[in-house]
């Protein structure tokens, strides 16, 4: 099957400007990431990330920032106020989903937050999950994420995870896509088995997979399949998650890094991501964390500190995904 690699709709010729993301009651548990046989990719279609934009550019011709704020478990005004601070601070990609609960509350900073800094709505980059529970009805899931965002489009819409009738509802978002409603279609939890399965099936190469990555949890080999096949990888847990946190934050060898460069662990952490081409969504309703979030541009990671952190390696998932 040939793949296309984008949508029918034209991308704009101008880019939109430049967590902990995830978690949710699990539906059906998707086959752990393993080394699998699976077709080598006919020539190296690597994103490339651009740090002076701060952005990247998706096989559906569309530019995404680099580093969004991740929503989950921010509800109401508390959500609404962190996406004006990410804004205020330079901050334009927001990722939440219909299990956050919180898409209403999304769309509302997105239109405070517009008005307040003289913003377009292709100045913002909004994305959200499909749940396995919507997938029987998808068409119904992405007109109610469109209504509760109160937008006419959708930067980017995953597939929360693998279950039953993704395919269904992979289509689903490809005729969306069609139709200029989504611009770019991804993937969350996702790995390779699964990925070649449901390729056999539908038609868009997903644009975008976002998997839980963190210095303990690197998953190379996905990284660089999914890479290699023009697809941008995204880390959600980029720092380890909600009570893993602070061990990774005062792992020894990043501690140490970080003091090198007069930065702190999570944004050593976060640069390490950018430098392996992976987008970060941490999240935070913190003002201070927030600034650190996005001030990863001032500094670079030598080899031997990439290496250095490369080797904190542990395999080990902190949640089931």
């Amino acid at each position: 099957m040939v793949f296309a690699l984008g949508c029918a709709q034209k991308a704009p010729a101008e880019a939109s400007a430049s967590p902990e993301s995830e978690t949710a009651a699990p539906v059906s548990e998707p086959e752990a990431a393993v080394e699998t046989e699976v077709p080598a990719a006919k020539e190296d279609l690597t994103p490339v990330f651009d740090f002076e934009k701060k952005t990247v550019k998706l096989n559906s011709g569309y530019e995404m920032p680099i580093t969004g704020l991740g929503t989950y478990t921010q509800l109401d005004d508390t959500c609404i106020n962190s996406i004006l601070l990410y804004v205020e601070n330079g901050g334009r990609m927001f990722d939440t989903a219909f299990m956050y609960g919180n898409e209403e509350a999304v769309g509302e900073g997105m239109r405070q937050a517009m008005e307040k800094y003289n913003l377009k709505r292709e100045d913002l980059f909004v994305c959200t999950k499909i749940y396995p529970t919507q997938y029987e009805n998808p068409d119904a899931a992405i007109e109610e994420a469109l209504r509760k965002l109160d937008v006419d489009y959708i930067d980017l819409m995953f597939l929360h995870h693998p279950g039953p009738q993704d395919v269904k509802a992979y289509k689903a978002m490809e005729k969306y896509q069609s139709m200029g409603k989504i611009h770019s279609i991804g993937l969350s939890n996702w790995y390779e088995r699964e990925l070649e399965e449901l390729l056999k099936e539908v038609d868009v190469m997903p644009s975008l997979i976002q998997n839980e990555i963190h210095p303990y949890y690197q998953e190379k080999g996905v990284v660089k399949y999914m890479q290699k096949r023009g697809i941008v990888m995204e880390c959600w847990y980029p720092l380890g998650g909600r009570g893993h946190t602070s061990e990774l934050l005062s792992d020894e060898t990043i501690t140490k890094i970080a003091e090198t460069h007069g930065v702190s662990a999570a944004q050593v952490i976060l640069r390490w991501d950018l430098q392996r081409g992976i987008v970060v969504i941490p999240g935070s309703t913190n003002e201070k964390h927030i600034k650190e979030n996005l001030d990863l541009y001032g500094f670079v990671l030598s080899e031997e500190e990439m290496d250095e952190i490369a080797a904190l390696d542990r395999n080990t998932k902190f949640d089931w995904y």
